[in-house]
């Protein structure tokens, strides 16, 4: 399938739902000085072309007790044992992100955990995953920068 084209109008609803996804499309109409009827067709457009695919909440990990962020590199004993472990890393609630990459780990996933005694709990559990022959930890000291804003609107102004 090839590029879908979107206009400025789909451009400027995507930046109000990025923004906040639970932004109603009466809102969204008002700002744009186009109708809610509008919005609702061209977010469904959108929505049935997969450029969008759902929409998600922002949670403040602090405040539920899971600010501890560490990233693991996963080396294989083979390589034909990704697609397992994976399904394996996919059974712990913790391990929020996974990456088949190239280069030094054959994975690379991110973790949450609430401190150090339960990061290395986790960690424990993912070194036991047949097929794994060791991992490496790095500790997140602060996340820095997360805008798939900044980024969205760079891939607009290539369109």
């Amino acid at each position: 399938m090839g590029k879908i084209k979107l206009d400025e109008i789909d451009h400027q609803i995507l930046d109000m739902l990025i923004d906040n996804t639970r932004t109603p499309f009466t809102d969204i109409a008002k700002k744009l000085l186009i109708s809610a009827g509008t919005v609702h067709v061209r977010v469904k457009k959108m929505e049935e072309s997969g450029i969008i695919r759902g929409s998600s909440l922002t949670l403040d990990y602090l405040k539920l007790g899971y600010a501890f962020i560490a990233y693991v590199g996963i080396f294989l004993e083979k390589s034909h044992q990704t697609k397992f472990v994976l399904e394996r890393l996919n059974q712990i609630p913790y391990v929020t992100v996974a990456h088949i990459t190239t280069g030094k780990f054959n994975i690379f996933c991110k973790i949450r955990a609430k401190d150090t005694i339960h990061a290395k709990n986790i960690i424990f559990k993912i070194d036991d995953i047949e097929g794994i022959s060791r991992t490496e930890t790095m500790i997140s000291l602060e996340e820095s920068i997360n805008d798939k804003k900044r980024l969205m609107h760079t891939i607009f102004n290539e369109l």
